[in-house]
């Protein structure tokens, strides 16, 4: 339980490097090839898509590091119970910015995301 905090902030910290530089495989590194990205969608229901399809659309994606923007990275809460945690992030994709639920397991003693809840405004 000691080295559970600091793993999931080094989580976390993978996941904002990856989010500015739009690294999939940095990405991919910290997310578990079963997750899914779930957010409300355009239609008002719930969108649900698998990790692969939105690793593709990050591939495509220009970086707010290739387009100069300063960052904004903060971790809201971390909350960890046995092999479960809940870590909640926030971060500037501009002209979005994003706050992230990340459901996380700790699988074979890895912390991995397993489910991304996101949400967004400009």
């Amino acid at each position: 339980m000691d080295t559970d905090i600091p793993a999931l902030r080094s989580l976390a910290q993978t996941y904002f490097d990856a989010a500015y530089e739009m690294d999939a495989e940095k990405f991919a590194s910290i997310l578990h090839p079963s997750s899914s990205v779930t957010k409300v969608g355009e239609d008002g229901g719930v969108s649900v898509t698998p990790i692969a399809t939105w690793l593709a659309a990050v591939r495509n994606m220009r970086a707010p590091k290739q387009q100069g923007f300063e960052r904004d990275d903060q971790i809201l809460s971390i909350d960890v119970e046995n092999e479960l945690a809940l870590v909640k992030v926030k971060l500037q994709v501009p002209p979005r910015v994003f706050t992230d639920m990340l459901s996380c397991l700790k699988v074979h003693g890895t912390w991995k995301i397993v489910q991304k809840v996101m949400t967004s405004n400009t």
